[in-house]
């Protein structure tokens, strides 16, 4: 089975229904839903999304509702302090995308999904936009 790392982004485009971005992401949490993909986020993620889907909401019962749902179907990557440790040596312009990266690299994720791509440019897991990796997924016929 395929291993992603989902980033932040695309977990709340998810979650909040951002458009124009929520249709792929809902997919992409469909097949980790439905399990023809193995979907992660990283545990550093799991705060900023509930703190993001608070904001938004405006409903600290509304971002617990909504973060437990995606833990239903999406599983969490480990940080350990090794894993800060291994970011902060990259020395990436963002730091956020290192652990993230580190998450990924510690799964033995395929992909790492994100809106933002070229903010992985020195990553050694394959990077893809949702829009490239579903194209990607449907030609292999996983679906």
């Amino acid at each position: 089975m395929m291993t992603v790392l989902i980033d932040t982004n695309i977990v709340l485009d998810f979650l909040l229904q951002r458009e124009p971005y929520y249709h792929d992401a809902a997919r992409i949490s469909l097949l980790s839903e439905k399990g023809y993909i193995s979907g992660y986020i990283s545990a550093s993620a799991v705060t900023d999304i509930f703190y993001i889907a608070r904001k938004e909401t405006k409903s600290k019962n509304t971002a617990r509702e909504l973060v437990g749902k995606l833990l239903k179907t999406i599983h969490v990557a480990s940080i350990t302090e090794n894993s800060i440790f291994e970011a902060l040596e990259l020395n990436w312009d963002d730091f956020e995308d290192s652990v993230q990266y580190v998450a990924g690299k510690n799964i033995s994720a395929n992909y790492i999904i994100t809106r933002n791509p070229k903010d992985f440019s020195n990553s050694k897991v394959s990077v893809l936009s949702p829009h490239d990796f579903l194209q990607i997924f449907l030609e292999n016929k996983r679906l």
